[in-house]
């Protein structure tokens, strides 16, 4: 399930090297799993069946799909984009959008947040082009750590190992200095220049609404290789539900634990597909001190990507965040908005067309937590009404018989 692989998950962020004899005994169960997580380089690929180099270099030769009608023309929505730090070497594997300008260029929709962005800041101010690789309809399991939430030093192919419970096997680009899941189904090597930027979009995006035209890099192809039977996968984005709400979903459900082993207060999670996993959280928590919802609210907000969660609302431990019923019930009942309603600034998300300024805005937090004298509510708090559990026992059983269902 879900929830067991999410506390495996948490085995994996907490692995440590042994400093006794004790751990060294406790840590020889994972072992297994863990020597299965790293990389296996194989010399003879999949993904490099054919090799086109100079004028053989197409892109138009794949169904890349214009998804929307504004769209500013194709776009390669499900590109694993690997990138290597100028510095320390440290790679990057991340999904960002490309837009196909011509049969060998592309647009790179690298937010400043984002790793791959990090990477061609740096070397940017080292004056150096950034070789850039591009795998396409590799292991899904791979596909899917490049969408995950890691810190900074977690290597996503690791993690795909580590999720897969094998190593993901890796073979060299022809071209440039990268390796790329062997399994992939098509790979563009390529580079981008430092200080070049093209203009990119529109694109129907996935919080419904259209990201608006702006300069980006450009991705220059030096090399595509393919399966001989290549299949060309893609997504399309758009006002939820699509399929990507459903692979966030689950990635609210598999670093959970992650979270509340930072915050062990917070019950549970519901980041709901409405708010497009980064405009709204409705957190339930085991209130254990005045203020604890606002302490909450403010971890969150320093929180890699939960950090530009413009909407959160805490709630206490009894209530099914999981509920949008229950929880507009609560809300709309167990708060005053002078009192329990806070404004912050900070960083929001880059597709946030709201916000005054790009990258920076306002959000919200909403304490709909019962009140406490120690937080200054003189009054008395109502309890909810609730039937005994002797008559719903009865009533129950008096529907059974009356055959009831």
């Amino acid at each position: 399930s879900l929830d067991e692989l999410g506390n495996e998950i948490l085995t994996f962020f907490e692995i440590e090297k042994p400093d006794s004899l004790i751990k060294k005994i406790k840590l020889l169960p994972k072992l297994k799993r863990l020597s299965n997580m790293f990389p296996k380089l194989i010399k003879k690929a999949p993904c490099q069946e054919v090799i086109l180099k100079g004028e053989d270099i197409d892109l138009m030769k794949f169904p890349i799909l214009h998804c929307w009608p504004l769209d500013g023309g194709p776009f390669i929505t499900l590109p694993l984009v690997f990138t290597k730090h100028p510095i320390t070497k440290i790679r990057n594997v991340g999904m960002y959008r490309m837009q196909v300008y011509d049969k060998c260029t592309t647009g790179m929709h690298w937010h400043p947040h984002k790793g791959g962005a990090q990477h061609y800041r740096v070397a940017e101010e080292l004056g150096e082009r950034l070789e850039v690789a591009v795998a396409i309809g590799p292991d899904p399991i791979m596909t899917y750590a490049a969408t995950a939430p890691l810190p900074e030093d977690i290597d996503e192919v690791v993690f795909a190992g580590f999720l897969r419970g094998e190593p993901i096997e890796m073979v060299k680009c022809i071209t440039i200095d990268h390796e790329v899941p062997a399994t992939s189904q098509i790979v563009l090597e390529g580079y981008v220049e430092p200080k070049e930027r093209r203009i990119e979009g529109p694109f129907g995006d996935h919080t419904g609404y259209y990201s608006l035209p702006e300069n980006y890099p450009v991705f220059h192809i030096t090399c595509i290789t393919h399966r001989k039977d290549l299949i060309y996968p893609a997504t399309i984005v758009g006002r939820p539900p699509q399929e990507d709400c459903y692979i966030a979903k689950a990635t609210e459900r598999l670093f959970l634990p992650l979270i509340k082993k930072q915050l062990p207060e917070i019950v549970d999670i519901n980041l709901p597909i409405e708010g497009v996993f980064h405009n709204i959280a409705f957190i339930s928590i085991d209130k254990r001190y005045p203020g604890h919802a606002k302490k909450v609210m403010h971890a969150i907000w320093g929180m890699g990507q939960l950090s530009f969660t413009k909407i959160i609302v805490i709630f206490d431990k009894d209530v099914n965040v999981q509920n949008i019923s229950e929880v507009l019930w609560r809300l709309g009942n167990n708060i005053d908005p002078k009192r329990d309603i806070v404004f912050v600034e900070g960083p929001v998300d880059a597709l946030d067309h709201a916000s005054p300024l790009p990258l920076l805005g306002s959000k919200m937090g909403i304490d709909a937590t019962r009140k406490w004298k120690e937080e200054g509510f003189t009054r008395k708090w109502p309890p909810d009404i609730e039937m005994k559990k002797e008559v719903k026992e009865k009533i129950d059983k008096l529907w059974e018989r009356l055959g009831i269902k």
